[in-house]
């Protein structure tokens, strides 16, 4: 897959300005296809006007503990600062000696790191890690370490073939309704077990992420009128500017044959300063726009990101969870289980558990596919159908998510289904017409 190679710069996008917006508007409206462009909005009363504000937001005393050792010059008002904080991210091997007693190991991996897949940590992420602990939760998914450079048999830097089902650029085209369209390279963190580490956070490398490619991916859902579903990824679209995620989200809404849009993000974790009530006006605007929100420990649930879903969930906007499964890090029924009640608890519905896919260097992070088998088996019937997420494996090579379940299905007796149910015990269902457990041994109960 081939990108125009327009420099990207290591920081969030910038804005656009009312002259700019308008000149962009003018080059993409499309003749045909069915598009109705929506009309331009002057940006500096809608948008400027909240730059010159506080944005209020809560700190936790741990945040601001490691705020006053870390930034001691910053005030509150900067460190709710979005942009402050993307600007301020732990980037290099000495921020991060200034924020945490690193292992040996921690050391030479990030010595060692070129290219795609950089560190970086936003201060307030980084103030929910252990200083001194090497094994925790959330600085093990984001300090590089040694089994990064590990390849395995079996692992790729593209697993999921999504280069092969790129349409145009940056648009992936895998099933027959829906499209992936990666509008950025841009993460405000970088998860070591990322599934496009081949593409994020590297300005210089093989894929870039402008305008033209937008115009090009805009076309091609217009010209495909099977398309219904457009999941905006990268990266991550909530970097984004304000107006370019409002032009971006306006462009896709006026395509008439588009009935669901989606963004995927992590930012209401890492970065939840980001949900501004601008961006919220923005969400509202466009909406409906649901939102798929990659969680991973019940670290992540502060009252920080309490907020950044509270302000979603009020303005209306549907929330899911994706969840990695990981060694050591959330491979455990009660771990999972407080997070996808803390979740719920937050208005966001579980959604996704996913298989660790198979990326290059990803050993160290992936468990048995039977352990996400026996989570869901310790969730089902222990816990709310609400907090039941779904197991899937993304199939190397292009072929989809695979859902997997506990098999509840005992055999047959007669004209019986023999079922059992999460507690081990055998029930009856009359089922005359079946063959469904045919080839089981019977499992006689009641």
């Amino acid at each position: 897959m081939e990108y125009d190679r327009g420099a990207e710069a290591e920081e969030p996008p910038s804005g656009l300005t009312a002259h700019s917006q308008s000149s962009l508007t003018e080059k993409f409206v499309p003749k045909s296809n069915g598009f109705h462009p929506p009309p331009v909005v002057p940006v500096e009363r809608s948008y400027l006007r909240d730059i010159r504000k506080v944005e209020r937001f809560p700190v936790s005393k741990r945040s601001a503990d490691f705020k006053n050792r870390l930034f001691p010059d910053a005030a509150t008002a900067d460190w709710n600062d979005w942009r402050w904080q993307s600007r301020n991210r732990l980037r290099s091997l000495a921020q991060l000696e200034r924020a945490f007693d690193l292992s040996a190991d921690e050391m030479d991996a990030v010595a060692r790191h070129k290219g795609s897949l950089p560190l970086g940590i936003t201060p307030y992420y980084a103030s929910l890690m252990s200083r001194t602990d090497p094994s925790e939760a959330l600085r093990r998914t984001h300090i590089p370490v040694g089994g990064e450079y590990i390849r395995m048999p079996g692992e790729a830097d593209d697993p999921l073939g999504e280069d092969h089902d790129s349409a145009v650029p940056g648009l992936v085209h895998r099933y027959p309704d829906r499209v992936l369209f990666l509008s950025t390279g841009f993460c405000s963190t970088y998860c070591r077990y990322c599934t496009r580490s081949r593409v994020v956070g590297n300005p210089g490398g093989e894929y870039h992420f402008s305008t033209k490619q937008w115009d090009a991916a805009i076309e091609y859902i217009a010209s495909h009128k099977e398309i219904r579903d457009v999941l905006i990824s990268g990266g991550d679209p909530l970097t984004l500017a304000d107006e370019k995620l409002d032009y971006l989200l306006g462009r896709l809404k006026g395509i008439r044959h588009v009935e669901f849009i989606r963004l995927g993000t992590k930012v209401p974790v890492v970065l939840p300063q980001r949900i501004t009530r601008s961006l919220i006006r923005v969400l509202r605007k466009n909406k409906p726009v649901w939102m798929s929100i990659h969680a991973t420990h019940p670290s992540e649930l502060t009252m920080e990101s309490t907020e950044a879903f509270n302000r979603l969930a009020d303005a209306g906007v549907p929330l899911g969870s994706q969840t990695v499964l990981l060694k050591g890090i959330n491979d455990d029924v009660d771990v999972m289980k407080k997070l996808m009640h803390g979740l719920l608890m937050h208005r966001v519905r579980p959604y996704y558990i996913y298989q660790c896919d198979p990326i290059t260097g990803s050993s160290h992070f992936r468990t048995s596919v039977e352990k996400g088998v026996e989570i869901i088996r310790g969730l089902r019937g222990h816990t709310t159908g609400y907090a039941v997420p779904h197991f899937v494996v993304d199939a190397p090579g292009g072929g989809g998510k695979i859902p997997l379940l506990p098999d509840y299905i005992a055999g047959r007796d007669g004209d019986d289904l023999l079922l059992t149910n999460f507690e081990g015990g055998i029930y009856r269902y009359p089922d005359p017409d079946g063959t469904l457990g045919a080839d089981k041994t019977p499992a006689m109960g009641r």
